[in-house]
């Protein structure tokens, strides 16, 4: 099993990377987090997963050990293959999709293209147990856990934003203020 690899990125894109690692190059389908990692960069370290399928052996990386955990436990998830996990862990980061599992919040997932309302469900509905007790062993560090995060997400749906943009307004807001306040600063930000 390839773990992890060190090497040169030699191209990129949209896709993955090829890393070369002792005069051989390997092609890798990765996040966007391990491709933005690799640009510009003489040296990458990414954590990997080979996927071994009858026909192909492909490998999978990752910015991180978290982001390739996230990955391999998507894939336990009936109906979830590599390109689907990629793309989930491609569109948001592993603290968001945790939040997103624990509360109970398919909609993130269903924003996701390729996921509908019943995939983004039985994603939650599966990977609660598992990532549940890690997030709670964790502390409160996933921002904007609670429901206040919920509320305000929806306030901007309301207004007109994908899930994804309402997303990504938030991220850019202080995650302790109350709802009102941070759609607030999200629609400043506008």
């Amino acid at each position: 099993m390839i773990a992890r690899l060190r090497g040169r990125p030699v191209v990129h894109d949209a896709d993955g990377l090829v890393v070369e690692v002792g005069g051989v190059g390997y092609r890798v389908l990765a996040t966007a987090g391990a491709v933005r990692l690799a640009d510009g960069r003489d040296e990458v370290v990414l954590e990997t997963h080979l996927h071994v399928r009858d026909d192909a052996l492909q490998l999978y990386g990752f910015a991180s050990a978290d982001e390739r955990g996230l990955f391999e436990q998507l894939l336990g998830v009936a109906g979830i293959g590599p390109k689907v996990a990629l793309a989930i862990l491609s569109a948001y980061t592993p603290g968001e999709l945790r939040r997103a599992i624990v509360t109970e919040d398919a909609a993130l997932f269903e924003s996701i293209p390729g996921i509908g309302r019943k995939l983004a469900q039985r994603v939650v509905l599966e990977l609660r147990e598992k990532v549940g007790p890690l997030v709670a062993a964790a502390g409160p560090p996933v921002p904007g856990a609670g429901d206040g995060h919920l509320v305000a997400r929806e306030a901007l749906v309301e207004l007109g934003y994908s899930v994804a943009e309402a997303e990504q307004r938030l991220a850019e807001t202080d995650p302790d203020l109350p709802a009102a306040e941070r759609v607030r600063e999200a629609l400043r930000a506008a």
